[in-house]
């Protein structure tokens, strides 16, 4: 079970179901980038922890400039996703953002599609249809 990507998958839902339930607790009160910084902290901290106990760290000078070039990239993209997402929460009922910030879902089969070159079939496409149909159900009042 530890080996599927579904196990994994599953656990990250969960997980981030419960980032939105817990920051938005979080959040009041306190200014929404402070909150995403506090947020960064406790999840660089954990991470360390996780690599130093199971002895996963590797050298830097093992990973390539593309993977550099590619992870910066990402570590900026999920920065200004948690900026946006905290001030969202912020501001709106957390029952409203959530879906919408699985909007992501819709983005990434489409930007697979056209840049990572995959292929998704009728059925896929119909499901991602759905998925952007349930997000506009739940956060259109």
């Amino acid at each position: 079970m530890l080996a599927s990507w579904t196990f994994w998958a599953v656990l990250s839902a969960v997980f981030a179901a419960l980032t939105a339930i817990f920051a938005k607790v979080g959040i009041s009160g306190i200014n929404s980038d402070f909150a995403t910084l506090l947020r960064t902290v406790v999840v660089l901290i954990s991470l360390a922890l996780i690599l130093y106990v199971t002895g996963q760290y590797q050298s830097l000078a093992s990973i390539s400039p593309r993977s550099y070039l590619f992870l910066v990239l990402s570590g900026l993209a999920t920065g200004a996703s948690w900026i946006c997402y905290f001030r969202a929460l912020q501001l709106g009922q957390a029952s409203q953002v959530a879906p919408v910030d699985k909007l992501s879902v819709v983005l990434v089969a489409v930007l697979g599609v056209t840049l990572l070159g995959e292929k998704l079939d009728l059925r896929q496409w119909a499901g991602i249809s759905l998925v952007t149909l349930g997000v506009v159900m739940l956060a259109w009042r």
